[in-house]
């Protein structure tokens, strides 16, 4: 099975395409105010215009209502809404019915207690992505670069498609892979020479560690 990859947070027209042309299978937007990659509509317009088929658009929002949810929905026009907040399964159940569209819902995770909510989720959402517990007083629930014990998820029996993300790079994108077993990789910080900032040959980079990774898996 191919290995997903997601390269989240992008925000110009530069960068969007650079994560095209190197093969992403996801493209993530923000809109989430507190975060630097957020995005104004009209720029999400654009770029979700911009990526005409060539990946899947994932709309990242944080306990977002419904009026925003819309907003983003009409104007991104996204094949895979990623649920950053404290969202419980009825809002997850609500989101996909109002809306129609698949849901990923992320999992904070800083020890194995944070997986008992899977269970509830495991029956609502389309996928899941496990991203590192932000530290307390964050301003923001990821991106932040922290990375969390893959060993964590090493016995996890889900049925779902998951993902991993939190703090990963070209450098580390093997081990991810390798201790968690996970379908997917989800990358933002790990690929700025600043924050909110991508780096073009960073995004290349972290796309071909990725991509090696999925060769090895095959043997």
């Amino acid at each position: 099975m191919s290995l997903l990859v997601k390269i989240c947070g992008l925000s110009t027209r530069e960068t969007l395409d650079v994560a095209l042309d190197a093969g992403a299978d996801m493209v993530g937007f923000v809109f989430f105010p507190p975060s630097p990659r957020h995005l104004p509509l009209e720029t999400a317009r654009e770029l979700g215009r911009q990526v005409r088929g060539r990946a899947l658009k994932v709309a990242l929002t944080v306990d977002a209502d419904d009026a925003t949810l819309a907003n983003v929905v009409e104007t991104l026009k996204p094949d895979l809404l990623q649920l950053h907040g404290k969202e419980t399964t009825a809002r997850l159940r609500d989101v996909k019915q109002q809306f129609g569209l698949p849901v990923m819902k992320v999992i904070a995770v800083e020890n194995a207690a944070d997986l008992v909510p899977l269970g509830g989720f495991s029956g609502v959402a389309d996928r899941i992505l496990f991203d590192a517990r932000a530290p307390k007083g964050a301003s923001r629930p990821g991106g932040l670069g922290a990375v969390f014990d893959w060993h964590v998820l090493g016995n996890l029996d889900l049925k779902l498609p998951f993902m991993v993300s939190g703090g990963l790079t070209a450098a580390n994108v093997a081990e991810a892979v390798r201790v968690t077993r996970a379908g997917g990789v989800d990358v933002s910080s790990g690929v700025e020479r600043a924050s909110g900032v991508k780096d073009p040959d960073m995004i290349r980079a972290f796309i071909r560690a990725a991509r090696a990774t999925e060769e090895l898996m095959v043997r």
